[in-house]
């Protein structure tokens, strides 16, 4: 019989015994019961060949063992998982037979270059041709049904406690965005520069760094060469608003729908104007650039001419000493100096309670760097407006309002990672919400793009830094959205590229920290340290898996846990959640008209990577085959 006849004939047979069939596998078991250590026992395994490489499948406890062992061992996640993720039955449990045809469906459409190279197109010519209603309850049917929870809190909530039944818990992303045109969306990030930046001296000899930090129309449209990722542009101070209050919302929906076990996710670009985000990142880079340089030097004359600036600098701010810290750590951060005796103090401007109660008068001074020749502090730019200053603090206060709400509401916020000329801004921003919020637990988490040459360094620093001030650490490790973007705009502008050389370099580094992470777990109290492994690939996860049962971090510990998209990869999240693995899916939720954007960028990537698309498709196929075969 050809594959076509024998897959229709699977499908006559499904769609004969759809109902009877939606009873059966819609429902299914609840996960194990979490909180309770099981016995850690050594495993038996057998070698199983994934891709060319051995792995190791869990496979039952030997035969001679005792009951109480075998059963003891039955509730281990360890021993549970397939590390094969080949089990399609356990995979797609939770689904009912209509949604593995759709999910197979959507799938084979991604699977053709010339429908999703065209999907904007066909989703506009889709919506005149049938019409606003009938459009909207094809997409609910196809796309939008597979890739998005609902439109608002009260249509997401079976999803979200359908997954939670299987052990999978939840990350809100609300996903309505505006779909502007290129030259709509150039033409907003232009207006939101209206005061040149000056050059600096300290760009000369530095590989042309600061150019990265700068405003360059041919890259003002952000969303050019990133599929998986939301690009926010600045529209008005009334809009900053408005995005926090739907950040809020999202924060009052985890809580109510999730029964606060999930987490929101944010972006800083959301809360205010880029352009200042730009402006920190380059205060940070250039000042750290300068004490990397002369730091070390304890004696040299440009140390001792920024003492000075900075002295005199603290005296007109009038910003009081925030921390003591050692002489090992001044280079770090953006740091100004007060020496009282034998001790030297860190006076730090970018300290939470600094930033939210300087005058807009005197925030300017926090926007100066060192000049490489002379050692002076200089202006980054000639003059800030009153309006600029303002907006600053505008930016501030909204991420404050956001992570009061969030503790209030015991909810964790999860700070997207996003350009690496935005990074060092949001890494240190983030950390100041860390120390103020991250104190009984981690509320706040930061994201490290592992495609970055630098990622290790900097989750190190941010680790250390946390543990040596006593506030809880929270991490989610990805690879990277931007690496098509960040490697043409280094090339052009003549900077150098931060990105890693190739992927098997972007695999090591993801590795390295991810390695880091689970050792200072192990090494730090108990829950003072929780790493997000978000990752759709296998490899990456059984790795993980294997560190934590060598490192002896188990997963009823809930200091590990990994992240998948909702509609994607489901052989590994339901794997690990009925496993008793802290697992969760990114959930993006919004009316139909206003997640088109979402929803085109989820066929481009899905067509990115067909490979592990290939896979879910056989799987589908398997189980389906299997529903169809067991109900004949």
């Amino acid at each position: 019989m050809s594959r076509f006849y024998r897959n229709s004939f699977v499908l006559r047979n499904l769609i004969s015994n759809h109902h009877r069939l939606n009873n059966a596998f819609q429902i299914g078991s609840s996960p194990s019961p979490l909180g309770v250590l099981p016995a850690r026992l050594k495993s038996v395994y057998s070698s199983t060949t994934v891709n060319g490489k051995n792995v190791e499948p869990v496979n039952s406890v030997p035969k001679a063992a005792s009951d109480h062992v075998a059963t003891a061992a039955a509730d281990d996640p360890f021993q549970k998982l397939d590390l094969t993720f080949e089990n399609a039955k356990e995979a797609y449990k939770s689904k009912s037979t209509w949604e593995l045809v759709r999910a197979l469906s959507v799938f084979k459409f991604c699977s053709y270059d010339s429908i999703v190279d065209r999907n904007k197109e066909l989703m506009k010519w889709s919506r005149r041709l049938l019409g606003k209603r009938l459009f909207k309850a094809v997409m609910k049917g196809t796309f939008y049904g597979h890739f998005v929870a609902g439109e608002d809190q009260v249509t997401i909530k079976p999803v979200i406690d359908k997954m939670r039944n299987y052990g999978v818990k939840s990350i809100l992303d609300y996903s309505a965005e505006e779909d502007v045109s290129t030259s709509k969306a150039v033409e907003k990030e232009r207006d939101s520069w209206p005061v040149a930046m000056t050059p600096l001296p300290a760009d000369q000899g530095q590989g042309g760094m600061s150019r990265k930090y700068r405003y360059n129309e041919k890259f003002a449209d952000r969303r050019q060469g990133v599929e998986s990722a939301k690009v926010y542009f600045y529209e008005g101070e009334e809009q900053c608003d408005k995005n926090m209050k739907i950040f809020l919302d999202c924060i009052d929906a985890v809580s109510g729908v999730t029964g606060a076990t999930g987490f929101a996710a944010i972006k800083l670009t959301a809360l205010g104007k880029p352009q200042l985000l730009l402006n920190l990142s380059e205060v940070l880079i250039q000042t750290r650039q300068y004490f990397e340089k002369y730091g070390s030097q304890q004696d040299s004359a440009y140390v001792e001419k920024m003492k000075e600036e900075a002295k005199h600098s603290e005296k007109t701010i009038g910003v009081p000493v925030t921390r003591t810290v050692g002489k090992d750590h001044l280079m770090k951060w953006v740091t100004l100096y007060d020496v009282h005796g034998q001790k030297e103090r860190e006076i730090d401007l970018l300290e939470w309670g600094n930033l939210m109660s300087t005058d807009a008068d005197n925030f300017a001074r926090i926007f100066t760097v060192p000049n490489f020749k002379t050692g002076k502090l200089e202006p980054l730019k000639d003059k800030f407006t009153t309006e600029e200053l303002t907006r600053m603090k505008n930016m501030i206060q909204r991420l404050n309002t956001i992570a009061e709400h969030a503790r209030t509401k015991d909810v964790r916020v999860m700070i997207d990672a996003e350009q690496s000329y935005f990074q060092p801004a949001i890494r240190r921003l983030t950390l100041e919400l860390m120390r103020k919020f991250n104190l009984q637990k981690a509320i706040i988490f930061n994201t490290y793009q592992c495609y970055l040459k630098e990622a290790h360094e900097h989750a190190q620093e941010d680790i250390e830094l946390a543990m040596r001030e006593g506030f809880f650490f929270g991490a989610k490790l990805v690879r990277g959205a931007y690496m098509d973007q960040e490697r043409k705009r280094a090339t052009e502008l003549n900077y150098p590229d931060p990105i890693s050389t190739s992927y098997d370099a972007t695999n090591q580094m993801y590795e390295r920290v991810l390695t880091y992470g689970l050792q200072q777990i192990k090494a730090n109290p108990l829950g003072h340290i929780a790493l997000m492994v978000a990752s759709h690939n296998e490899d990456t996860v059984r790795f993980t898996v294997n560190k934590m049962k060598e490192l002896n971090i188990h997963p009823n510990d809930r200091v590990v846990c990994f992240g998948q998209l909702l509609g994607m990869c489901d052989q590994v999240s339901f794997s690990l959640g009925q496993a008793g693995f802290s697992v969760y899916k990114y959930v993006p939720y919004g009316p139909v008209e206003e997640v088109l954007p979402y929803l085109s960028r989820r066929a481009l990537e899905n067509k990115s990577i067909l490979r592990g698309a290939q896979k879910e498709r056989r799987l589908l196929w398997k189980e389906l085959k299997r529903r169809a075969l067991s109900s004949s």
